[in-house]
């Protein structure tokens, strides 16, 4: 099953892509947007300012924020511990907020391999690994993650052993999960940024492994 999809775009007669212009009438739920945060900024609940912010915050999220929890896990046994053990409550010690839901961090050991969907839409952490891949998102994987995960990981190149139980964690709107990897051979002595940079984010949903 392939990883991502990549629509490939027209070329103009100058060379540079063309995109169709997407200026139609607004959605019934763009214009309750507009008119809920104008009236918001009216009222002077927020401002334009702490808008724009905000969005440009939620932009900048990405995996790399949980590639540092990982490899911070990986080195200060107590913080794993706690990781383990709540994983909101510990995140929050990086000064990574997790707002509302439910972070639950699982645990790959050398005989169980652990794998994350959302069965029913694409609920995803997204405040620590940024917005999900596509290939998250397609009914194709939903399903197929809980009927065949041995055969969906071997597709994505990751070939587990016959002993190694398959995990699936199923997410939901008010819980989502982390998956926390073996640390590879070889990483003796290597700081927490090195780690951390070879933590990829399908490594933290189960569909692959971090290579030294």
């Amino acid at each position: 099953m392939p990883h991502d999809h990549h629509d490939h775009d027209h070329l103009s007669p100058s060379g540079h892509p063309y995109r169709e212009d997407q200026d139609g009438p607004l959605s019934y739920h763009q214009q309750m947007e507009i008119a809920v945060r104008e009236l918001l900024v009216e009222k002077g609940v927020t401002t334009k300012a702490e808008i724009a912010a905000q969005i440009t915050a939620m932009d900048n999220r990405s995996p790399a924020i949980g590639a540092s929890i990982v490899a911070k896990a990986w080195t200060d046994a107590d913080f794993k511990a706690r990781l383990l053990a709540s994983g909101s409550a510990t995140c929050a010690e990086m000064d990574v907020p997790v707002e509302a839901m439910e972070l639950i961090v699982v645990e790959n050991t050398p005989d169980t391999h652990n794998v994350v969907v959302c069965t029913l839409c694409s609920c995803y952490p997204r405040n620590i690994l940024g917005l999900p891949p596509d290939w998250y998102k397609q009914r194709e994987y939903r399903s197929r993650a809980v009927r065949e995960p041995r055969k969906v990981l071997s597709e994505f190149g990751l070939d587990l052993a016959d002993d190694v139980r398959v995990q699936v964690h199923d997410s939901t709107a008010d819980m989502r999960y982390l998956v926390l990897p073996m640390r590879p051979e070889g990483t003796k002595g290597w700081s927490e940024d090195q780690l951390a940079a070879i933590v990829g984010r399908d490594s933290m949903i189960g569909a692959a492994v971090p290579q030294a």
